[in-house]
């Protein structure tokens, strides 16, 4: 470790390891179990939209018997798509997800266009979309029944961040155990709507189910649009994939935590939806802001007012997931060469990539309080599927050109198949529905190509430049107390 960075004075090391640091090398360490696992998919997967909204799925579907019909399919094509990845998981055992496989089986420009397209749009808005979530739900029942001001939101939301990335940056330990509990007050929650809901069933309460494949409601135009929505409510089963470097014996983890994970997933959101159905008409659904919330204002009189504090829990627990997962993908992206060189350093006493966690911070705090986030992530919510595709995609092309490649778990053929055509089918679906907005995404993805070539190809700058880049990236290393890491 260079003295000139100022993290060794002269004589004794200012180390001070965790006592089970093997060799006291600085590294992020394997502390992701079978259980951790779950709870990132569980907790990253189920984040607000199954406790406020699933009536986009009904009014596309036309019909109770089809929502419910479209909610398994999509379970299953996600599990299509999820044990896709678990065979890249397990073939390229690094971390960073899509990026990585991209980079793996088409080259690194376009990893660095998907890169790209995380880093300056998709990342922050996802996140300061879930935290906007946060932010209402958590406040919502100390303004009851008024509404919550739009500043007091503002401020709850940014604490919410704050929050979540100091606990990444403290402790990857810490960040687990928390996503654990997180996970189970979701389950919880949804228990709590789902037991009265099918004690409900049981006691014959089954008038909303009469008729429930009426053809004449059934839309078949509006299917695509309901798979696409379907589809939005179970993406997260990749996150896992982000941090397979961190992941205990990833061969066994990885797979068993995504089939597990992805079965009671759809368990819970079949469950949760035929509870709904059983308390509240379709019409009532429809005209709902927030399904769950009047269904426990239905149900359980004063308990009520708990229901948004779980939402609220709900989305804490989807921003800590996806913080983890994708502050690793920066952190390899840098170790690849395709980011400042600091986001691949880890904090010298509590072992976290502290520098790839904070990248995101200023920009999503800023996309907070000044865009139209929806309208942003309206743009770049094609390009989520059309990666993936591409992705898994990868997966089928790394079958013939690179045949002797390990592969610890392996899935038939049409499994890949299947997923990608979907994927590339929904792209296509917002090009014909939404031309504007996926145009504007596409665009904006598209600035990747000359980035590529200013910030990585042409690597001639002037030497002022270059002098410049140097001593800030010493600079913030010195301050942040980062390292690279030993392997």
């Amino acid at each position: 470790i260079p003295k000139r960075f100022g993290l060794i004075p002269s004589g004794r090391s200012s180390l001070h390891m965790e006592p089970d640091a093997p060799n006291g090398k600085v590294e992020l360490r394997k502390k992701v179990t079978l259980l951790r696992g779950i709870s990132i998919i569980i907790g990253t997967i189920i984040g607000a939209g199954i406790f406020i909204s699933p009536k986009g799925i009904l009014k596309n579907s036309g019909s109770v018997g089809m929502s419910l019909v479209v909610w398994i399919a999509c379970g299953v094509l996600s599990l299509f798509g999820a044990l896709s990845y678990a065979e890249l998981g397990t073939s390229i055992q690094k971390s960073g997800g899509h990026y990585t496989y991209i980079l793996e089986a088409f080259g690194p420009q376009m990893a660095f266009i998907r890169l790209w397209a995380d880093l300056i749009a998709i990342r922050p808005a996802g996140l300061a979309v879930i935290s906007l979530a946060f932010g209402q739900y958590i406040l919502e029942p100390i303004f009851m029944p008024c509404g919550v001001p739009e500043i007091a939101i503002k401020l709850a939301t940014s604490i919410g961040i704050t929050s979540v990335m100091y606990l990444n940056s403290m402790s990857t330990s810490w960040t687990n155990r928390i996503q654990i509990f997180l996970t189970f007050s979701k389950l919880l929650a949804i228990a709590i709507i789902i037991v009265p809901g099918l004690y409900m069933l049981f006691k014959g309460e089954t008038k909303n189910f009469e008729n429930a494949f009426e053809v004449s409601n059934i839309k078949l135009t509006g299917l695509p649009l309901a798979f696409y929505s379907g589809m939005y409510a179970y993406a997260g089963w990749f996150y896992l994939n982000f941090v397979t470097e961190e992941v205990e014996n990833p061969e066994k983890t990885v797979p068993l935590a995504i089939c597990i994970s992805m079965a009671i997933v759809t368990f819970c959101y079949v469950l949760t939806n035929v509870a709904y159905y059983t308390v509240m008409s379709a019409e009532e659904l429809l005209a709902s802001q927030a399904v769950a919330v009047t269904f426990a204002g239905k149900m359980m009189g004063n308990f009520s007012v708990a229901v948004p504090v779980f939402v609220a829990l709900s989305c804490f627990g989807s921003m800590n997931g996806c913080l983890f997962a994708f502050s690793r993908m920066f952190f390899v992206a840098s170790r690849e060469g395709h980011l400042p060189e600091v986001l691949s350093m880890i904090h010298v006493r509590r072992h976290t990539p502290l520098a790839a966690v904070l990248v995101l911070y200023p920009m999503t705090v800023f996309q907070l309080f000044v865009g139209d986030i929806y309208s942003l992530l309206n743009f770049m919510s094609f390009l989520r599927w059309l990666f993936i595709g591409v992705a898994v995609l990868g997966l089928i092309y790394m079958r013939y050109t690179r045949p002797d490649m390990p592969r610890p778990f392996k899935v038939p053929l049409f499994i890949p198949a299947i997923f990608s055509f979907t994927c590339f089918f929904m792209v296509f679906l917002s090009l014909y529905s939404d031309p504007v907005n996926t145009g504007i995404g596409f665009a904006i993805s598209l600035t990747g190509i000359p980035a590529y070539y200013v910030f990585i190809v042409f690597d001639r700058r002037p030497k002022w430049l270059q002098d410049g880049l140097d001593s800030f990236n010493r600079s913030v290393q010195i301050i942040l107390e980062v390292i690279p890491a030993e392997h």
